[in-house]
């Protein structure tokens, strides 16, 4: 899909992010944001994150020269190749809005919402034009470094519309996966709750404290988990037979019994304070949030680096 043209509606922080990863890419950007200060706003993140892409590699043309604000979004998507939507994540809202977007936006353009739990087919039959035109490009936070974004089509769209979108963000460097069906949450997300509860779960017990829950993540699985995936780092713990011998062993029998016993837990005010508390103490441990997202986006350069140089994945 050759796209030159992009429309952003909505500019906040996944937006703002959105924005920054086409322009890096040497594309034409219109965007639009009803929010007070939002134009501002939108060029100071994407002056931030300038650099992160000066360190990646920018495409032939890219300038944040080549970014427009917009009066509505109707304006910003009235000439566009690929929109981009980044809205609250609320099904009236969205409904709406895509009913407004599929009004103003040329006929061959892409209609792609950002949502992390809300499916293209909750939206699109709010679109009388081209409804098959509406798909999931749910991206991963930060945007503008992180590759993964997911894309599914939902009831009326087309094959097309979800061909095109996969080429497109191919085409931005990012690495899109289709997901064969919707479902609530996509896939990224799914797999944190399940990570996340039982994060909770362990605290609400007194297994463990916030920082050490962190800790078994950051400096454990997560380090094998951002090269391989959950399967392929199974296969490898089978030993030389890999998964398909891995389930016979007692070893996995353990895994399913651990299973079992997974917690479920819902966040109170008093669990919510104690892990509030937890990341604070945390944070301050490491030297405060501002601290630790460069040092995380540091290393997140420097990892997809070394991803590109021939990491596994």
């Amino acid at each position: 899909m050759d796209v030159q043209r992009v429309a952003v509606v909505a500019t906040g922080v996944i937006g703002a992010s959105w924005a920054t990863v086409f322009l890096a890419r040497g594309l034409d950007v219109v965007a639009a944001d009803p929010a007070p200060g939002a134009d501002a706003a939108l060029r100071r993140a994407v002056e931030t994150q300038w650099p992160a892409m000066e360190a990646m590699g920018l495409a032939p043309g890219a300038s944040r020269g080549r970014l427009r604000f917009a009066a509505s979004p109707e304006e910003a998507v009235a000439d566009a190749q690929f929109v981009q939507e980044n809205g609250p994540e609320r099904l009236a809202l969205k409904r709406d809005l895509f009913r407004r977007l599929d009004e103003a936006a040329p006929a061959g353009a892409i209609l792609a919402t950002s949502s992390s739990t809300i499916t293209a087919s909750e939206i699109q039959d709010a679109c009388a034009r081209h409804p098959e035109r509406v798909v999931l490009g749910h991206p991963f936070n930060p945007p503008h470094l992180i590759p993964l974004v997911e894309v599914a089509g939902g009831r009326g769209t087309s094959a097309e519309a979800v061909g095109r979108a996969m080429d497109f963000y191919r085409a931005l460097g990012k690495h899109p996966i289709q997901l064969r069906r919707e479902v609530r949450g996509h896939v990224a997300n799914r797999l944190q709750a399940a990570l996340w509860q039982e994060a909770f779960h362990l605290v609400a017990t007194g297994v463990a404290s916030v920082e050490d829950v962190d800790a078994a993540i950051a400096h454990g699985p997560g380090l094998r988990w951002a090269l391989l995936g959950p399967f392929l780092n199974l296969h490898l713990s089978g030993g030389t037979g890999g998964i398909g011998e891995l389930f016979a062993k007692p070893l996995w029998q353990a895994t399913e019994e651990m299973w079992r016993d997974l917690g479920t837990v819902s966040v109170d005010a008093e669990l919510g304070r104690r892990v509030a508390d937890g990341v604070a103490e945390e944070l301050a441990t490491h030297g405060g949030r501002e601290r630790v997202v460069a040092r995380r986006d540091a290393a997140l350069l420097a990892l997809l680096r070394l991803k590109a140089e021939g990491a596994p994945r």
